[in-house]
């Protein structure tokens, strides 16, 4: 018989297993020891070279460092493997996030991230190299400012179709993807939702289930044009005018000699009557019967898959950029199937975020009081410059004006 007792043991013990079947396959946070987990590849020889810093301005000196690009016009390629591999499991999402930085007001460059498959050589990571999900920002001119969100299905990487914007301030910023295991999903830049949908809407991982037939023909008196010319239609008479006429306000000169200039003739003008060449004007066909369009037929090719959103072999995040000007930032990468876990350490960059803000506007408004400082000492010393000068040279300068 079943006491109050079992219950609440019983449900302490589901508690108990929900907590224990979260779990965190990746998390980097760039403290101490990074180096051991990160392997630069060795694709290139001339990639571009990596510092740890938080950067000038921060909200915490040790929490805020992270992976810095160092050169620019180059490129980066740089991996670290998880300690196993994400794995679905039940009704958990996949929870991919991390935070970027653009100290250097970036004005082209990737700042994402891609995510590789079980098996991956890391010292061959390169732009071409099969990844599952690439994810975050990429910034070229005022064109491109958007999160890139592409998933690798069958072999093909397939973009997103929505166009959200990223984040292009010299702030930390932190962008959060969950996929869920219902194939919906949500996009988050510092907590809050930008975007979210079903994978079957926003990505072509299915073929259409219709196609136009391809033995269909368009009928041989299909009318599509949707305009014919009136025939009733008739060129008034006194439409033909010349393009150009003679200037009729214009004078022969008093020295015009016909004997040696020959026949005087009046320059010619745009004529004001002249209209064009004549057409008849078009008048809605009657027999129009629309665009014709080919019939559509069930896609032989079309199978629903109920497994886009999961996945069992996501072993590496990876690094793989080009950078006009380098400075990027990246930090707090994690990939999880724990939302709470995510979402805590969301509000933790939020919060020194803020911190880093008012780091950031006092640096700002220092320099700008220096730049004020130096143009008023500038403009003193010309202002002494001009005392000084002897009065013919004030003179001079006076007479140049």
């Amino acid at each position: 018989m079943f006491t109050t007792k079992h219950i609440v043991l019983a449900a302490l013990l589901l508690s108990v297993a929900a907590i224990v079947s979260a779990e965190t396959f990746f998390y980097e946070p760039f403290h101490a020891g990074y180096e051991a987990r990160w392997v630069k590849s060795k694709s290139k020889d001339n990639y571009g070279e990596w510092k740890h810093t938080a950067g000038e301005w921060y909200g915490d000196a040790e929490e805020d460092k992270g992976l810095q690009t160092g050169q620019d016009a180059r490129h980066y390629s740089i991996s670290a493997r998880f300690d196993k591999p994400a794995v679905s499991r039940g009704d958990k999402p996949l929870v991919i996030q991390f935070s970027t930085k653009h100290p250097q007001s970036i004005d082209c460059g990737g700042a994402y991230l891609k995510f590789l498959p079980t098996g991956a050589s890391q010292e061959n990571f390169k732009d071409d190299t099969e990844y599952r999900i690439m994810f975050g920002p990429d910034i070229c001119g005022s064109a491109t400012r958007r999160i890139h969100f592409i998933f690798n299905y069958k072999g093909k990487n397939l973009l997103w179709k929505k166009t959200v914007p990223c984040e292009t301030d010299q702030l930390t910023h932190i962008y959060t993807a969950i996929i869920n295991p219902d194939a919906t999903y949500e996009v988050q830049i510092d907590g809050q939702k930008k975007e979210s949908g079903s994978l079957y809407d926003d990505w072509d991982f299915l073929p259409p289930k219709d196609i136009p037939d391809p033995q269909a023909k368009k009928p041989a008196d299909w009318v599509d044009e949707k305009e014919i010319v009136d025939e009733t239609d008739k060129k008034p008479e006194d439409w033909d005018q010349p393009k150009y006429i003679s200037d009729p306000e214009a004078k022969k000169p008093e020295n015009w000699d016909e004997e040696e200039d020959g026949a005087w003739e009046a320059p010619q003008i745009p004529n004001p009557e002249y209209k064009g060449e004549w057409k008849a004007r078009m008048i809605p066909n009657p027999a129009y019967k629309g665009e014709w369009s080919a019939p559509l037929i069930a896609n032989p090719d079309y199978a629903f898959d109920e497994d886009v959103a999961k996945y069992n072999d996501i072993e590496y995040a990876g690094i793989e950029i080009w950078q006009v000007k380098a400075g990027t930032i990246f930090d707090n990468i994690m990939v999880t199937d724990d939302l709470d876990v995510a979402n805590e350490a969301v509000q933790k960059v939020v919060e020194r975020a803020k911190k880093e803000k008012e780091a950031f506007d006092k640096i700002e408004s220092a320099k700008k009081a220096k730049e004020e400082e130096e143009r008023k000492k500038r403009e003193e010393e010309e202002k002494k410059k001009q005392e000084e000068k002897p009065v013919e040279e004030k003179k001079a300068d006076h007479d140049e004006l």
